[in-house]
């Protein structure tokens, strides 16, 4: 049985996935265009907008058929602020909960 937490992260997930993604640094009024969008088979997906966000995730059944079944999601999801610092943001959801990694990296430094 698949534990409701999971099954609403799935529905939130999909929901986001089906949504036009529109997205633009604050104060911005260029809006961010699809560059790329890959969906394989199950549940696997991948896209970069133009303004230079990136997000990528999969999931997979596991323990199919016992007590213990369990959606894993695993993914990511990149932006560079207008300050330049760069953002990154890891994620596994699975049957030991939401587990989030963050990193950041300041802007590159100009020769100039």
């Amino acid at each position: 049985m698949i534990r409701p937490q999971i099954l609403g992260l799935i529905i939130l997930l999909a929901i986001s996935i089906c949504c036009n993604v529109e997205a633009a640094p604050s104060g911005s009024k260029t809006k961010a265009h699809m560059l790329k969008f890959e969906n394989g088979n199950g549940y696997a997906f991948y896209y970069e907008t133009i303004d230079g966000i990136s997000r990528q995730e999969t999931a997979e059944l596991k323990h199919a058929g016992t007590d213990l079944e369990a959606i894993a999601v695993q993914g990511s999801i990149h932006w560079v602020e207008p300050n330049g610092v760069h953002y990154e943001l890891s994620y596994l959801a699975d049957e030991n909960g939401f587990q989030p990694q963050a990193k950041t990296e300041p802007p590159l430094k100009s020769d100039h």
